[in-house]
């Protein structure tokens, strides 16, 4: 159940406390443990997601999203995070807190989204009734596959719509 004193707590299994994961300046809607049990995410009605230790103490502020943010998962390998956002977009992150891609397409609130068992792929749920699939590639990744396929240069603006550096690299140069 969401708190409204926009903390999460962190209890064993008797009922005794252990920590308290205090940071969000709104209410705290969701919150789950990394699959080696090492790291927790927590989903906040602030905008962001915020990445924790399991002592509680606050690793990384995800922050990009425009709407709140409602739900947020690790891949089964535990090195990527996915968070959904009422704002229509999900977004994918390093185990760091670094940004990797935003998954757009939907016209309502992502509301929840989740890796597949083998974290090749990311399925988000939207207010406006439909689930989408999104390869959990980098951009990076996703840039050479569309390389690939359509062999041009992005535009400046789609450049920084995507993170990266806004002059191309020459054809062939290392990246």
């Amino acid at each position: 159940m969401p708190r409204n004193d926009r903390v999460a707590m962190l209890w064993d299994g008797q009922g005794k406390e252990l920590a308290t994961l205090a940071g969000h300046t709104g209410s705290v809607v969701h919150a789950a443990f990394s699959p080696d049990g090492r790291r927790i995410v927590t989903a906040s009605r602030d905008k962001t997601a915020r990445l924790w230790d399991s002592e509680g103490k606050q690793v990384a502020v995800l922050a990009g999203h425009t709407g709140r943010v409602v739900h947020a998962a690790f891949s089964p390998d535990g090195r990527r995070i996915v968070t959904a956002s009422r704002d229509e977009t999900a977004r994918l992150w390093d185990s760091e807190g670094k940004q990797l891609a935003v998954l757009e397409g939907h016209t309502g609130g992502v509301v929840h989204a989740a890796f597949s068992p083998d974290g090749r792929r990311i399925v988000t749920a939207s207010l406006d009734g439909t689930a989408r699939v999104f390869p959990a590639a980098t951009t990076q990744a996703l840039i050479d596959h569309a390389r690939a396929i359509a062999p041009r240069q992005l535009t400046p603006e789609q450049r920084e719509r995507f993170f990266l550096d806004p002059r191309p690299q020459a054809a062939g140069a290392a990246k």
